[in-house]
C-alpha cells in the first residue's frame, strides 16, 4: 500500500509506501530534501506536518523535541505515513540541481589501489549506468558490518558505468578497515545512489575555488575532470593540502591537467613539510596557500570545500576574510568513526553554513 505525500511549498507529490520514510521516498523519486545524517539525530532533515497521519518513528528526543512534536513535526528520514499527507520543507529550489533519482545497484570490485600510506582507491563496475552530477556521494554495503557507509565519487559523470571511491583509514573504523584489508578485485558489493547537495552550481557566474584535504579530494577531482571535460572557460584552481608528500595522492593528475589547460591551476600544500628540504611547494595549511595564491582577495570566486571538519572551517574564515559570502561557498565535511558522536550545530547568521 502506498499514500500520497505533497511537499509545499513547491506542490510536489511523490508515492510513499508503507513502512517506507518520507526521506526515501523523496530521494528515490528525484526529489530533495534536505537531510545530514539519516538515522534522527541531527534535526536537518526536520519537516511540519500540515495535514495527514505520519509517525515520527525513531526520531533522537534531542533532535525533535516533546514541544515539536506537539507542533507536528517530524523528522522525513525517521517519518513515515498511515494516510495521504502535506509536509512543508525548508527547501530552496536550485536551478543546477538535476535530481537524478536515488537507485540501488550491484557492483563488482575491478580494482584496488593504495594512492597514499592511508588511503585506498576502489573501482566498482556497476551492473548499469548510474546517472549522478559530479560531486555527489553513494552508500555503500559491506559484508558483515550494519548499515551503510557514504563515500564521495571521484570519477566524472561521463563515466557512468563505473564508481571510483577515494576511502581513507580510520582507525577503529569497521568499514574502512574492511576496504583496506579484506576487500579484493572481484567481490560484489550493493550501494545505492547518488545522494547529495555538493555539486557545481554552473549557472552562477564567477571563476571557481575548490579547496580539498585529506581524501576530500574526491569529490572535487570529479567536478574538475566533468569542468574540463566540457570545456568549461573558467579559471578553476585546486589547492589541495595533506601532511606530507606520502600524503599528497594524485599530485601526477593534477600537474597534467594543469599542463594541458591553460585555466586550470593546482597549488598542493603541505602542514607537516617544515623541515622537508626536498619539498619546494607551500608549507603550511591549505587555506593559508589559498590567502596566499589570492593575496587574501577572493571576490568575484565561487568556492567548493571538502575535507575534515576542521579544514572546513578555517577555509570558510579565510574565504569570508577575504570578502566571500555564503552565497558563493559550497561545502562537503567528512565525519567519520573517530569524530565520534558530532553534534552539528548552525550559525545563527547563516543558513547553510
Amino acid at each position: 500500500m502506498s499514500y500520497q505525500v505533497t511537499i509545499e511549498p513547491t506542490g510536489e507529490t511523490i508515492d510513499v509506501e508503507e513502512g517506507q520514510t518520507i526521506l526515501q521516498a523523496a530521494l528515490r523519486q528525484g526529489v530533495w530534501l534536505p537531510f545530514a545524517c539519516g538515522h534522527g539525530t541531527c534535526a536537518t532533515c526536520k519537516v511540519q506536518v500540515l495535514d495527514g497521519e505520519v509517525d515520527v518513528g525513531a526520531a533522537s528526543p534531542f533532535a525533535l523535541m516533546d514541544m515539536e512534536r506537539d507542533e507536528g513535526k517530524v523528522l522525513a528520514c525517521c517519518a513515515t505515513v498511515q494516510s495521504d499527507a502535506t509536509i512543508e520543507a525548508d527547501i530552496e529550489v536550485d536551478p543546477d540541481f538535476a535530481g537524478h533519482p536515488v537507485e540501488d545497484y550491484d557492483a563488482s570490485v575491478i580494482a584496488i589501489e593504495s594512492l597514499s600510506p592511508t588511503i585506498k582507491g576502489v573501482r566498482l563496475r556497476l551492473d548499469r549506468p548510474m546517472a549522478f552530477q559530479a560531486g555527489q556521494y553513494v552508500n555503500l554495503e559491506l559484508p558483515g558490518i550494519d548499515g551503510s557507509r557514504a563515500f564521495s565519487l571521484a570519477n566524472p559523470p561521463g563515466r557512468p558505468d563505473e564508481v571510483e571511491l577515494h576511502v581513507r583509514l580510520v582507525e577503529g573504523g569497521a568499514a574502512t578497515g574492511y576496504i583496506h584489508d579484506r576487500l579484493r578485485v572481484g567481490d560484489r558489493l550493493r550501494l545505492s545512489g547518488p545522494y547529495g547537495q555538493f555539486f557545481v552550481r554552473a549557472s552562477q557566474p564567477g571563476d571557481l575555488i575548490f579547496i580539498a584535504g585529506g581524501s576530500g579530494l574526491s569529490s572535487p577531482q570529479s567536478m574538475i575532470l566533468d569542468l574540463l571535460a566540457r570545456g568549461d572557460t573558467r579559471r578553476i584552481t585546486l589547492f589541495q593540502g595533506a601532511r606530507n608528500v606520502a600524503e599528497l595522492y594524485n599530485r601526477e593528475l593534477f600537474e597534467r591537467l594543469a599542463a594541458e589547460h591553460a585555466n586550470f591551476s593546482y597549488v598542493p600544500a603541505l602542514s607537516q613539510a617544515t623541515d622537508d628540504p626536498s619539498w619546494q611547494g607551500f608549507k603550511g595549511f591549505v587555506h593559508d596557500a589559498a590567502k596566499a595564491h589570492f593575496d587574501g582577495r577572493f571576490s568575484d570566486h565561487k568556492a567548493y570545500l571538502c575535507g575534515p571538519p576542521p579544514m572546513i572551517d578555517a577555509a570558510i574564515s579565510t574565504l569570508m576574510q577575504g570578502r566571500l559570502f555564503e552565497r558563493d561557498i559550497f561545502m562537503e565535511r567528512f565525519y567519520s568513526a573517530a569524530d565520534g558522536a558530532v553534534e552539528t550545530t548552525r550559525s545563527a547568521l547563516f543558513k547553510r553554513i
